[in-house]
């Protein structure tokens, strides 16, 4: 079976790399208009100036949206690339815009997503999945150099370089010295010992901690995979079950919980001239918490995972079924041709001769990491997660070397700890890679292009799930989603309450904006090429594809249900 189907993978291969040389000789590519609004004042000395990542930045000459190069009308009349990469506008409403030229290839934007997905599905093999992917892109857009104008382009940005520094450097060897010192299989045994008995309560104190740190995005699924994978493996809940908890808890809940960095981030790109409601940031923030009750995905993703930890199964699909009956009757974590993303260094413990563990050298840290997360949270905006793993491992080290642990076996349990998470931080680059050329190539472009104002109300919140849904699946982003993905899908819903006539056109736009918030959500959190399903993943000792498969059907359950409840609000309340 495994060999049909590496033959059908290097088939598919072979006609992708095809298709894209195909594609950047004989396709000529679409070129679409990109506006972004940010909230602009006046400098002491008379200039216009916006905040980007908490830096002042001036404009510079501002034209007439009318006379700009970049404008949608210029852009269609040429199929070159056009001469500027942005410009700043006024347009008739005498609102100031940043136009930014992007563009797509029709159907064709999408192969590097397919192509990877395929072959990840294929042959469970996400490095050359991916790398594949990436090589496909690259073709179609005729770079043949892919390390020096491709690959290190993107792992030179700051973004990337972080990823890698933190769950390269800090997460594996905190995760290694946790290991070498017995920390973690201590921490397990105190819960074990006063709050898990048993399965189920290993699930409920993980799904807990997941709602506890709702935050999103990668530091949840790390800080949650990291404190419960010791726990679970000790109380034997399936690999498959932990990874899908551990995902479905991390960004879902931060779309309902949302006291964290997403509204701010949201905020600007949903303005629309003219809309009394999204005027300001203040007005863009407080629709951000008012369509809060219509996340019904995040929501049932959330319940779902609850129910999970309850051992109620019925909605957890046949395969996360089959992997607790394997735990509880065989003991075995793991499929047996199960390929685990955490190598067998942070699998068991290497306690020196004489090192007696405790279980502050676990919480200690953990608790100074978590504190460190919220407290710059909540005093610069933003949760600086690499001050926080930094400190966490700095700390683990001296308790260990003031216990009297040797340097030399501390930084060998450091070493295996960098070794644990090789694989894994080499397919987090990858992914980030890939979503950067899908993104660059304009597969959500097109995906969101294909929508227009003659669809029928009701349609539109369910179509715009689907869409974000296909882009964050393809890409691996939910935040990248957002930035394509609103700009174009809000006005469009405010276009069509207007033009067919909506009695309630605020409640309409809540819910459509939900809609592209949680497909977002799901389609990140299924992909295969995504951070944080790559993350779960790791931290809890999961083979990938039997993660992303297990996941998938109660992900589209919840998302199924989701959508049938925003199809009838729309249609009864708009």
């Amino acid at each position: 079976m495994q060999k049909n189907n590496n033959s059908i993978a290097l088939l598919i291969l072979i006609l992708g790399l095809c298709a894209a040389v195909y594609v950047h000789h004989s396709v000529q590519p679409v070129w679409l208009e990109q506006s972004y609004v940010y909230d602009t004042y006046a400098t002491d000395s008379g200039q216009i100036a916006y905040k980007y990542k908490g830096k002042e930045v001036l404009l510079g000459e501002v034209v007439p949206y009318r006379d700009s190069a970049l404008n949608q009308v210029n852009l269609a009349k040429t199929n070159q690339a056009p001469p500027l990469s942005q410009q700043w506008v006024r347009d008739e409403h005498n609102q100031l815009k940043l136009l930014k030229p992007a563009f797509h290839y029709g159907l064709w934007s999408l192969l590097p997503a397919l192509i990877t997905i395929a072959l990840c599905l294929l042959t469970r093999e996400p490095l050359t999945a991916l790398f594949s992917g990436i090589v496909t892109g690259a073709l179609i857009l005729g770079q043949y150099d892919l390390i020096d104008k491709v690959i290190i382009p993107t792992i030179a940005t700051e973004g990337t370089a972080a990823l890698l520094v933190l769950y390269l450097w800090l997460l594996g060897g905190l995760l290694g010295i946790w290991s070498k010192t017995g920390a973690a299989q201590a921490f397990a045994l105190f819960m074990t010992k006063h709050f898990v008995k048993g399965q189920r309560s290993a699930k409920l104190v993980s799904w807990f901690l997941g709602v506890l740190f709702f935050q999103g995005g990668t530091m949840s699924t790390v800080l949650v995979g990291t404190t419960v994978r010791p726990l679970a493996d000790k109380a034997k809940v399936s690999h498959e079950e932990m990874s899908y908890i551990v995902d479905s808890t991390a960004s879902p809940i931060a779309s309902v919980l949302a006291f964290n960095a997403w509204p701010a981030y949201v905020q600007a790109l949903i303005f629309i001239p003219g809309v009394s409601f999204l005027a300001t940031e203040a007005d863009r923030i407080a629709f951000f918490f008012a369509s809060i009750p219509f996340s019904f995905y995040g929501i049932l993703a959330v319940t779902g995972t609850l129910l999970l930890s309850m051992n109620i199964t019925r909605f957890s699909g046949e395969r996360i079924r089959q992997a607790r009956h394997r735990a509880l009757t065989t003991g075995q974590l793991d499929a047996d041709d199960a390929q685990p993303l955490s190598a067998r260094e942070l699998q068991s413990s290497d306690v020196p001769d004489g090192y007696r563990p405790h279980v502050l050298e676990f919480v200690l840290p953990l608790v100074t990491l978590i504190g460190i997360a919220v407290i710059t949270f909540m005093t610069l905006g933003s949760p600086k997660v690499n001050w926080a793993f930094g400190v966490a491992l700095l700390l683990s080290a001296f308790i260990a070397l003031g216990k009297g642990m040797s340097l030399t076996d501390l930084i060998d349990g450091f070493g295996n700890g960098l070794k644990g998470v090789v694989l894994a931080s080499m397919i987090l680059m990858l992914a980030v890679t890939i979503g950067s050329l899908s993104k660059e190539i304009g597969g959500g472009l097109y995906l969101v292009s294909q929508l227009g104002e003659s669809l029928p109300f009701w349609c539109l919140p369910v179509l715009l799930q689907l869409i974000t849904m296909l882009i964050a699946f393809s890409t691996g982003t939910s935040w990248g989603t957002y930035a394509i993905a609103f700009p174009l899908a809000m006005p469009l819903a405010w276009a069509v309450a207007q033009s067919q006539g909506l009695a309630n056109p605020q409640l309409f736009m809540m819910v459509c904006f939900a809609t592209v918030l949680n497909g977002s959500v799901y389609g990140d959190q299924c992909s295969p090429i995504s951070d944080t399903t790559i993350l779960s993943a790791m931290t809890t000792g999961c083979d990938l594809m039997d993660h992303v498969k297990s996941q998938l059907v109660p992900a589209t359950l919840a998302a199924s249900l989701a959508a049938v409840l925003w199809t009838l609000t729309v249609f009864f309340f708009a």
